[in-house]
């Protein structure tokens, strides 16, 4: 018996608005066909485990077909199955009754269709019009005493269902592919949609004989039952381009508030932050939706790879949006708990392993206590301060190491730190030559976590090694007493603003030791924030003000044998060769200036 009819809708234009709105990539409606079926398939296991279908399983797979020649691809399952009343329940009524809801929707709130939750519409059958020009619909329902049904319908309101013959209970899906779609009739086209999408589902998926999918992936099993070869071997199933082995791991294994499953995989992190984005796979009872996952894990957790499969995760009615609602919060808030109790746990259980992976976690920890204050909570007792020795202490190891020694007359402890052992080891020798100890902070976050340190930690500040010279880093109680008299300090001040010439350099004289440079070049430590501040556009409200100009302070040392040469000389000669001497001790002495100093080197041997 056959039935023609007329989907009760008043769209008559309803294919070509999904066509156009719904998805933004077509590929996307073999995703939507395959998880139908293996969604018919595990509903019939379902119903076997719990006695109310008691004939034989047989084999459940899933099998996908393409005939170039006849322009069809072909999705079967031996799943539940439908009579044509369901076919007419499901595909006709409920289906389209939410794509007119869904049209509906879109014409008055435009964007706001993002907001729709998939499901409410039942639309994923209907991705297969926008790539064929009809679809048919062979079924067997796995109820005894049904006849088959077939149902037509070419992507308008009209379809035909009709009773037929089929053998075996289940569901084909036949799409006769339309003239505009026909890459999705090349074979590696197809595997490839089905390997990005369809790669872990749990029902087997075939392909042209061949079997796509692990219906069993490691994030499903108990860590209990997994080896480190087992996580490692999975992580190069991801990442076979990737030519590093994962640092170590996290397995999330939650089931309330919220399900949430999968593996979180530490990389190597190169100081330049240069890291992908798209490396932690977003999957929704296996089936793969997507690799944007900024509103699921924080913005410093985009540093993991891995895999994570939650069906409480809500998305939008083509899946390609993810909801921040208070239940993607609260993943959010679990995940970065969970990172942190791991990071806390490596640190506690094994210090000196924790310490070799430093260089690789360091950055990562950071950016963490940066961008999120919990955090920065569970951070600051295994973030690792790293010397120029290279010894790795604690935030609060290192303020006991340094109080003693480094605390000015006020009682607040000064921590100095370097952002270039290297260049700045001029000053980093003067300080250790007091017994003061230098932390290395030279990572591109460094200057932000520097600020951060300096906010949370009371009494405590920081300075950099050439901020000022090393007597006025850290100012002690009683001074060092100048050898020169006013006047004579006054002369020679006036002796080197003469000799500078240079309305930037800023000459001052002061009592420092003997055994100190002739003359210190040094930048204020608050200007030279700011300045950094401004360059990488974090000045806020400066920018108004226009650039920082350069401002250095030079010192002069009153008590060096050489300065009071050049005040007994009189002669700026001496002066511009001594400030020569400390820009060059900078790296601040280049081109016409180097050639002059030369000269005037040569001539004074």
């Amino acid at each position: 018996m056959q039935e023609t009819g007329s989907i009760s809708i008043h769209t008559e234009n309803i294919f070509p608005i999904i066509k156009k709105f719904l998805y933004s990539d077509h590929e996307i409606f073999l995703r939507e066909l395959v998880s139908n079926a293996v969604d018919a398939t595990q509903k019939l296991k379902s119903l076997a485990q719990l006695g109310e279908f008691k004939g034989e399983l047989g084999e459940l797979k899933v099998r996908v077909t393409v005939d170039k020649e006849a322009r069809k691809i072909t999705i079967s399952d031996h799943g539940l199955g439908m009579s044509g009343e369901e076919i007419k329940k499901y595909i006709n009524q409920i289906a389209f009754s939410g794509a007119t809801e869904f049209v509906e929707q879109y014409k008055e709130k435009d964007a706001a269709t993002k907001d729709q939750i998939i499901g409410q519409f039942g639309l994923g059958f209907y991705s297969a019009f926008m790539v064929a020009e009809n679809v048919e619909i062979f079924s067997q329902s796995h109820q005894e005493g049904t006849e088959a049904a077939h149902w037509i319908c070419d992507g308008s309101t009209s379809f035909t269902l009709e009773s037929t013959e089929k053998a075996e209970r289940g569901t084909d899906v036949v799409l006769h592919v339309a003239e505009d779609s026909d890459e999705f009739l090349e074979e590696a086209r197809l595997r490839t949609i089905l390997t990005k999408y369809c790669k872990f589902l749990p029902i087997p998926i075939e392909f042209e004989g061949q079997l796509i999918n692990d219906t069993s992936p490691i994030w499903t099993k108990q860590p209990s039952e997994l080896t480190d070869e087992d996580y490692k071997k999975f992580y190069q199933e991801l990442y076979p381009m990737s030519m590093d082995e994962p640092l170590f791991w996290i397995h999330l294994n939650v089931d309330y508030p919220f399900n949430l499953t999968g593996i979180l995989y530490f990389p190597k992190v190169k100081d330049e932050l240069q890291f992908s984005r798209n490396k932690i796979q977003l999957y929704s009872r296996q089936v793969f939706i997507t690799d944007e996952v900024k509103d699921v894990v924080p913005e410093f957790l985009m540093l993991l790879h891995g895999v994570i499969d939650s069906p409480d995760i809500p998305l939008n009615v083509s899946r390609s949006f993810l909801q921040a609602d208070a239940a993607v919060r609260k993943i959010n808030t679990y995940i970065t708990k969970k990172v942190a109790d791991k990071l806390n746990d490596l640190f506690k259980k094994d210090r000196a392993g924790y310490e070799e992976k430093w260089s690789d976690i360091g950055m990562f920890v950071k950016y963490g206590m940066l961008s999120d204050e919990k955090f920065y909570d569970k951070g600051k007792d295994f973030v690792l301060l790293k010397n120029v020795d290279a010894k790795l202490f604690t935030i609060n190891e290192y303020t006991e190491h340094i109080q003693a020694n480094q605390q000015d007359k006020d009682g607040t402890t000064v921590v100095l730190y370097t952002n270039d052992a290297e260049q700045q080891h001029g000053f980093v020798a003067a300080a250790q030559e007091r017994g003061y100890d230098v932390l290395n902070f030279d990572q591109v976050l460094d200057p932000h976590f520097v600020g951060q340190l300096e906010q949370k930690l009371e009494k405590t500040s920081f300075k950099r090694v050439d901020a000022d010279t090393v007597s006025k880093l850290i100012e002690k109680e009683g001074t060092t007493e100048s050898v020169l008299t006013e006047d004579d300090q006054t002369k020679l001040a006036e002796v080197f603003k003469t000799a500078i010439a240079n309305e930037a350099m800023h000459v001052k004289v002061a009592a420092l030791s003997p055994q100190d440079a002739p003359v210190v070049i040094t930048q204020n430590e608050f200007m030279r924030r700011m300045k950094d501040m401004q360059r990488t556009g974090g000045g806020g409200g400066m920018q108004m003000f226009g650039a920082f100009p350069d401002s250095y302070d030079v010192t002069v040392n009153a008590n060096h044998p050489l300065t009071q040469k050049v005040l007994a000389d009189g002669g700026d000669k001496l002066a511009k060769q001594a400030f020569d001497l400390a820009l060059l001790a900078q790296g601040m002495l280049k081109g016409e200036a180097l050639t002059a100093f030369v000269k005037r080197s040569t001539e004074l041997l």
